[in-house]
């Protein structure tokens, strides 16, 4: 379908519902309708596998599901039963339930190396209480964060290094500095320049480009001789680079790691682990102050921690973590045909970890661009695919892949168009796109 007759008009009155209800229109900045094109912003009936289902009934083959936590695609039959069995037996109880030890017993044989885990969730709880346990154990007030990465936390001691820092005391975000991603030299220098005063360094420890060599060693070996804690926020790369992450794939181990996301397969629960000292002070049988580590109401929600264990198993044994690897190169080269064939090789690339894929949109100078990237966003939409990424799960299959690469073909052919004329107002259809992180609406 062509996009000038692609209208959402049931997606559009909701979403002005949302606004009038929910500051931003949703309950995570990165589903905003402002990261959409005008009027282009589809609100979600339901999802099976692969697919997705807008109120207006369009299909769409989607693509960084959940903001990457259904890896295994909507509604995963497998996944589901865990739940709805556990859903029957009561989910939140005044104690512990068996599914607590037996959950925990899964992930540490998941993650072999971490010594103890404590559930909670979301990622934000997750790490915040990572920094709290760091800056305990170590009695230093610093957080040292790898500038190159996106998200942490919602908390303050990282939102109050964004553009959107309205609320948080620069007193507070004076204790956050940050490290380069892969620049062993600089962080060394920043952890000399603040001596005795960083609890911890915290990082995806992959992204976009993967680890130059021994530099996740020479992280460790950093924190070791500067006394701080090293902290891994396996959010992302947690499942998707290995079952036990990106640790587990790398051989360096952190001090504390975080996982979530692809963890309950878009059920909430996400996992702080780590060597025994450190995550012992978060409990009872140690002779020091104690650290208010988790301590969450719904932390340990039987359904949700059945997900997860449904989750490790499917895993493991249908070798998910190859297949969403195979899946991302079948798509990333088809992509990278479609945008060569069209003439744009050098303006819509395709990056990261095949399982973790990520595309941008520059301008015919070579620059990140809003405007074109909102111009191939509108296409690929109105081709049936919603793709705020190409991070990939592994309901796909080959049929998705190709029609995806088709649409990615008709896309490029636009914005050869808007490239020639080197501007790409015309096919935009109102404002562009918008990033998340800015001080002003």
């Amino acid at each position: 379908m062509d996009t000038e007759e692609f209208f959402l008009p049931r997606s559009r009155a909701a979403n002005e519902r949302l606004h009038a209800l929910v500051p931003g229109g949703a309950h995570t900045y990165a589903k905003g309708d402002d990261q959409y094109p005008e009027n282009l912003a589809p609100v979600i009936s339901h999802g099976r596998g692969a697919h997705v289902w807008d109120v207006d009934g369009n299909r769409y083959i989607e693509y960084g599901s959940g903001l990457r936590s259904v890896s295994l695609g909507h509604a995963h039959p497998r996944v589901n039963e865990a739940v709805r069995r556990e859903l029957d037996r009561g989910t939140n109880f005044v104690r512990p339930s068996m599914m607590e030890l037996e959950a925990a017993e899964r992930f540490l044989a998941t993650v072999p190396t971490a010594e103890m885990v404590k559930f909670t969730k979301n990622g934000s709880d997750a790490t915040t209480a990572a920094v709290r346990l760091a800056r305990a154990v170590t009695g230093r007030p610093r957080v040292a964060i790898c500038g190159d990465h996106p998200f942490f936390s919602v908390d303050d001691w990282f939102i109050g290094t964004t553009p959107m820092s309205a609320g948080i005391p620069a007193t507070t975000t004076e204790l956050t500095v940050a490290f380069p991603y892969g620049d062993l030299a600089a962080t060394e220098e920043l952890l000399t320049r603040y001596q005795d005063e960083i609890a911890c360094l915290i990082l995806e420890p992959a992204g976009h480009t993967e680890p130059p060599p021994g530099y996740l060693a020479g992280l460790r070996e950093l924190a070791d001789r500067h006394g701080c804690v090293l902290i891994f926020d396996e959010m992302i790369t947690g499942f998707r680079w290995s079952e036990a992450g990106a640790q587990g794939l790398y051989g360096v181990v952190p001090d504390l790691s975080t996982f979530g996301k692809a963890l309950g397969n878009g059920f909430a629960v996400s996992a702080l682990a780590g060597r025994r000292e450190l995550m012992e002070r978060g409990g009872l049988r140690h002779s020091g102050d104690r650290v208010f580590l988790l301590s969450t109401t719904h932390g340990a929600e039987t359904h949700s921690l059945a997900a997860a264990m449904a989750v490790q198993a499917t895993y493991a044994e249908e070798g998910i973590t190859a297949r969403l690897h195979a899946l991302g190169e079948r798509l990333a080269e088809g992509v990278r045909e479609a945008a060569a064939g069209m003439g744009v090789a050098d303006h819509v690339l395709v990056r990261g970890r095949a399982s973790n894929l990520v595309f941008a949109t520059l301008d015919e100078n070579g620059r990140p661009s809003q405007p074109y990237r909102t111009l191939f966003l509108r296409r690929l939409l109105a081709g049936g695919v919603l793709a705020p990424s190409f991070v990939v799960s592994s309901a796909l299959d080959d049929a998705d892949i190709d029609q995806t690469v088709d649409v990615v073909a008709q896309a490029c052919a636009v914005y050869r168009k808007a490239l020639d004329a080197a501007d790409p107002t015309p096919w935009l259809g109102g404002r562009p796109v918008k990033p998340v992180f800015r001080r002003l609406a």
